[in-house]
């Protein structure tokens, strides 16, 4: 979501769906489509993405995840920052691949964790809407692609400290074991 500086057309625009699913750099940003799903099209980019990550990513090595989201950032800021300057609009809410990245930081070290699957879902979207602090901060004042991405990075790895919180709380209170082979 955009913050302040939103232009005025930014709400009655609405992509062209065959349009833009035929550009790959919008389809990308459109999260492959889910960013046209109404209502909330930052949730259903965030469901996607969550989808995505349970079946595909969630056990790769920590070293290959991180690659794929500072990876995934960078294309992030240029496909997005691209997409917005193509429809002439600031952060349209069907822009979702920044909600993919995030969604994918907050999961971050939880493939063993199921029971924190849906809590770091729940966390990322959140403190996505909310923006308190510097996730604020970053929407109201980074522009551009960059703009776009930053407040759900920042979201991200504000879910991803929260859920790894609650986790341990968890698992020093006996509800489950972290890591494999303790007791």
């Amino acid at each position: 979501m955009s913050g302040s500086g939103t232009p005025n057309n930014e709400a009655a625009f609405r992509p062209d769906p065959r349009r833009t699913l035929r550009n790959p750099i919008h389809l990308m940003g459109i999260g492959f489509g889910s960013g046209l799903l109404r209502p909330a099209p930052g949730t259903w980019g965030s469901v996607a993405a969550w989808v995505v990550y349970l079946v595909a990513l969630r056990d790769l090595p920590a070293w290959s995840l991180v690659l794929l989201i500072i990876l995934g950032t960078l294309a992030g800021i240029y496909v997005c920052g691209r997409t917005a300057a193509d429809w002439q609009v600031h952060d349209h809410d069907a822009i979702v691949w920044d909600e993919w990245i995030g969604q994918w930081i907050a999961l971050s070290g939880l493939a063993a964790w199921p029971l924190l699957w849906l809590p770091a879902f729940l966390l990322f979207r959140l403190f996505d809407i909310w923006k308190p602090g510097p996730i604020g901060w970053a929407d109201r004042n980074c522009t551009g692609g960059l703009g776009i991405m930053a407040d759900d990075l920042l979201a991200g790895a504000a879910a991803c400290l929260a859920t790894h919180m609650i986790g341990w709380a968890l698992d020093a209170g006996g509800v489950f074991v972290v890591a494999s082979g303790s007791s």
